[in-house]
């Protein structure tokens, strides 16, 4: 007797301990199945938002195919469905709350755009019967990962006043790549004895566009690179000093696919941190009755390079939004309404984490670690080296949060990005808290990230979109 109640006890006991709870084990066969089905939608919009400006123009079709209408000069009432884009790179989506403006938003702000190859604004040059295109890269990246695969060319062309051209080109099977071609190991030992971050070089990562010589027999210099520009004047009616007034930028050409002989992963360009646009856009698309409290997706531009410039976070925009639908719902309101309207406000920075990797774990604490198929991360501060650059969330908001996944029965976990003096990262929580409002980082662990192909679980995305519709429904 004394024996069983010892056991008794010690199971007591266990239950203080704080254990992963991996995401498909508390999975019915229904919610597995809806789980399945996101992931399948999430791949197609991977496929279709490859840019910033992408993003936002499949965002805003959606919102609109759900009701949502343009930020205007009009009263607001409970249940409104409103969005406000910013020069086509940035777009935030409202949905007014019953208690309006003045109790505050819930809010979970994503970002639109990530590490890829942008064209320089002079990029085509002839060298030795080839046409290449110079690259500045965008974001933090290996930059050895970029060489030896197939790119595809988006984006936009500004014709000098004259109108804009939209282009894509390497995404269908009929349409050919570019690429930037690496050194054949029999000559590389000089490249292979260099450090991996000096293999190669900003400068050298220069795409393959051309190789044939305009026709004729006349004495033009640069007949390939000639050649080229009559095929971009031909197809899209640009010439080369367009090139200057364009957004135009490399990306991997491949589509998403599932990963795995059981398909639980997804792979794919741009994870970092689309997979939070996603979601949250699901979110806050599928809220039903008007929320208690006003809900605000915010999916911002320029986050991988500090959230600079009038697209990022740290621009007017967000605060000049919120401006704009507090007066339509409140005519006559005063700044202070705002700034305190802000302050008790709450917020998930939905920003991805790294994943526990095991072909690399000594790069992680394993006890403070995010794992792929685990649920969605919370992460109370990011920062590097001794926190710099971090926005820590409140023990009190933290405790709260994961009450209220713990409620809806949410797969969570936390970690930390990588051990103490490795490195980290910064995400848009601090610019958010900067309102006064709280803040606390969540999101999908990554596996690759920054890479041409991140990886993430079906599960992950699922506890995202779950975690992020329990917060604008509930949170007050």
């Amino acid at each position: 007797m004394q024996k069983e109640n010892g056991k008794k006890e010690g199971s007591r006991h266990q239950e203080l301990k704080f254990r992963t709870r991996w995401g498909w084990d508390g999975l019915s066969g229904e919610d597995r199945a809806a789980a399945r089905k996101m992931a399948g939608e999430y791949m197609q919009f991977l496929n279709r938002a490859k840019t910033e400006r992408e993003s936002v123009k499949e965002l805003i079709r959606r919102a609109t195919a759900a009701g949502f209408v343009p930020l205007a000069d009009r009263e607001l009432h409970p249940g409104d469905r409103v969005f406000f884009t910013n020069r086509g790179r940035a777009v935030i989506l409202a949905v007014i709350g019953q208690n309006g403006p003045q109790a505050g938003f819930n809010i979970v702000g994503a970002h639109v755009d990530a590490p890829r190859l942008d064209l320089k604004p002079q990029p085509l040059y002839e060298e030795e019967g080839l046409a290449l295109l110079k690259t500045h890269y965008y974001g933090g990246i290996k930059k050895y990962q970029w060489l030896a695969v197939p790119l595809a060319l988006h984006g936009m062309v500004s014709l000098g006043g004259l109108g804009e051209v939209e282009l894509v080109l390497g995404e269908d099977l009929g349409d050919p790549v570019l690429t930037i071609t690496d050194l054949l190991p029999h000559l590389a030992k000089e490249q292979m004895d260099k450090k991996m971050a000096d293999a190669v070089s900003g400068e050298a990562l220069n795409a393959l566009v051309g190789g044939e010589r305009l026709p004729g027999e006349g004495e033009e210099k640069e007949k390939v690179k000639l050649n080229i520009l009559k095929l971009l004047s031909e197809k899209y009616g640009f010439s080369e000093e367009d090139f200057i007034s364009a957004d135009l930028s490399l990306v991997p050409a491949w589509p998403a696919r599932s990963v795995g002989l059981d398909a639980a992963c997804i792979g794919g360009y741009g994870q970092d941190d689309r997979v939070s646009v996603y979601t949250a856009l699901e979110a806050v698309l599928g809220l039903g009755a008007p929320p208690a409290r006003t809900a605000l997706a915010v999916f911002c531009d320029k986050e991988e390079i500090g959230s600079v410039g009038n697209t990022g976070m740290a621009a007017a925009f967000f605060q000049d939004t919120a401006a704009e639908i507090y007066a339509r719902c409140v005519p006559g309101f005063r700044e202070l309404d705002l700034r305190r309207s802000l302050a008790g406000s709450a917020a998930l920075s939905a920003d991805v984490t790294a994943g526990y990797d095991p072909n690399y774990a000594d790069a992680f604490d394993k006890r403070n670690v995010a794992r792929i198929g685990a649920g969605v991360a919370v992460t109370k501060y990011t920062g590097s080296r001794g926190k710099s650059g971090a926005s820590e969330a409140s023990a009190e908001f933290v405790g709260r949060v994961r009450g209220l996944f713990n409620s809806r029965n949410i797969s969570w976990q936390t970690g930390e990005l990588g051990k103490v003096d490795l490195g980290g990262g910064g995400t848009i929580a601090y610019l958010l808290a900067n309102h006064g409002m709280d803040v606390l980082d969540c999101g999908a662990p990554v596996l690759g990230m920054h890479s041409p192909f991140e990886v993430t679980s079906v599960v992950d995305v699922w506890s995202c979109y779950r975690a992020y519709q329990a917060f604008f429904e509930t949170w007050v």
